[in-house]
């Protein structure tokens, strides 16, 4: 499994403390399709990844400096095309959504140049959205 499959998707789960705000929140502001769920979880497809968000005690996280912000860990996201991005930068702006760190451009002039937002879900997870100037260069060096 070490040879890299871009289109495979990930699973994750998540703690949240309302399955109803869970579902209002990925569901209806991010537009995420619900999959199976029962009283305790829901799944969601995550812009093509599987989503679970569990009932239960929500935990707190740390933050790191990254290109002058503190950034919030844990968080998830997926990497857009930059025309996904704006679009979901842009509802977001237009719902009156208090973003975690601003959309932004980060790493400007560098390789790993990049637009960035953080937010959080109605649980306290941190969610980041990024879209790469040069979607080739995901995983690639400074030289």
């Amino acid at each position: 499994m070490s040879e890299s499959q871009p289109n495979r998707p990930f699973h994750l789960a998540v703690v949240v403390d309302d399955l109803g705000a869970a579902r209002e929140f990925y569901g209806g502001l991010l537009g995420c399709p619900e999959g199976r769920s029962s009283s305790r979880w829901v799944d969601f497809d995550f812009f093509g990844h599987q989503l679970v968000c569990h009932l239960g005690e929500v935990a707190g996280g740390i933050r790191n400096p990254v290109d002058g912000e503190d950034v919030p860990v844990p968080h998830y996201g997926v990497v857009a095309t930059m025309d996904e991005w704006k679009a979901l930068r842009d509802r977001l702006e237009d719902a009156g959504v208090a973003f975690v760190l601003q959309p932004q451009i980060r790493f400007e002039g560098q390789v790993g140049e990049q637009a960035t937002m953080f937010l959080s879900d109605p649980a306290g997870n941190y969610l980041e959205f990024k879209a790469m100037r040069d979607p080739a260069r995901l995983f690639a060096k400074e030289q």
